[in-house]
């Protein structure tokens, strides 16, 4: 996938270097093209400032004191792994692009070098970077309702439950099953059905905090939703929401289980006690519809 037009105003640029007049033209150059630029003479002083700041790119020299890049590009490739490195070296240094590049680093580009190189690299840098981000994203999502899938729920629900054990905040989840949406298929057809379900991803999506909590396709017309710092009546209240939704947009009624993690249970508990939560729901719903027939 090749991006023509990339918005250099989302990147952050760390320049390291310990020749100041080098360090002054590199982000006077970069901020040229629309970067946002920080620098600093060594590497101790970058590990500090990456901590402290988000950055997506580190252009740093080889040679230099107290740390040299080689040692810099190998610590920030461990600790800071989104954030890409190009690393500069003057003709005569001895650093190999084998070496660098093993280390951790992206690309690695040889002073002196004019902008149009170093903004090739970094072009290049940033489609690759988007690409895998796009792949990663399709690998787990859902492509009917815009949901995470089954394979990522699993993933997600085990990094919450321990989140939730170490840091002893409340987590709650949400299994909903279509009501009779077999029959809804049969009646009014797949293309209706899968609509239908496209809306279903929608609703749970506005209903839902974006990049907190997280909804899934669990199943054909079952989805789970995962409440971050939640309790049973949050969770309950999400819920109304999303049934009150779905009667007025698609005319479908649904059943819903609820649970609230406890310390001792597992991801397979946790997912075992909404399961039976649900089963609950539904087979209220059943006998009211057995006693009113």
């Amino acid at each position: 996938m090749r991006l023509n037009n990339i918005d250099y105003s989302n990147e952050s640029i760390l320049v390291v270097d310990d020749d100041d007049d080098i360090k002054k033209i590199l982000k006077a150059l970069l901020e040229s093209l629309g970067f946002s630029v920080s620098t600093t003479s060594s590497g101790p002083d970058a590990l500090k400032m990456l901590k402290e700041g988000v950055f997506t790119f580190l252009l740093t020299d080889m040679k230099m004191p107290e740390m040299d890049g080689l040692e810099l590009v190998q610590r920030v490739g461990d600790n800071f792994p989104n954030v890409s490195i190009i690393a500069m070296t003057g003709y005569s240094e001895g650093y190999r692009y084998v070496d660098v590049i093993n280390a951790g680093a992206s690309d690695f580009i040889k002073k002196p070098f004019d902008l149009g190189e170093l903004e090739a690299k970094v072009r290049r840098i940033i489609n690759e970077r988007d690409l895998r981000d796009e792949l990663n994203r399709l690998s787990i999502t859902d492509s009917l309702t815009g949901l995470y899938n089954q394979r990522h729920f699993y993933i997600r629900l085990k990094e919450e439950v321990i989140r939730a054990q170490r840091q002893k905040r409340p987590l709650a989840l949400i299994l909903l099953d279509l009501d009779d949406f077999k029959h809804y298929n049969d009646n009014r057809g797949h293309l209706a059905g899968d609509e239908a379900l496209r809306q279903v991803g929608g609703i749970i999506s506005k209903s839902i905090r974006e990049g907190v909590d997280a909804g899934f396709r669990y199943g054909g017309d079952e989805f789970a939703i995962i409440l971050i710092d939640s309790d049973l009546f949050i969770a309950k209240e999400i819920g109304r929401r999303v049934e009150e939704s779905l009667k007025e947009s698609i005319q479908i009624t649904a059943s819903l289980g609820y649970t609230k993690f406890s310390e001792d249970m597992s991801p397979k508990d946790f997912v075992s006690e909404a399961d039976k939560s649900l089963y609950s729901a539904k087979e209220r719903k059943n006998g009211l519809t057995n006693k009113f027939r």
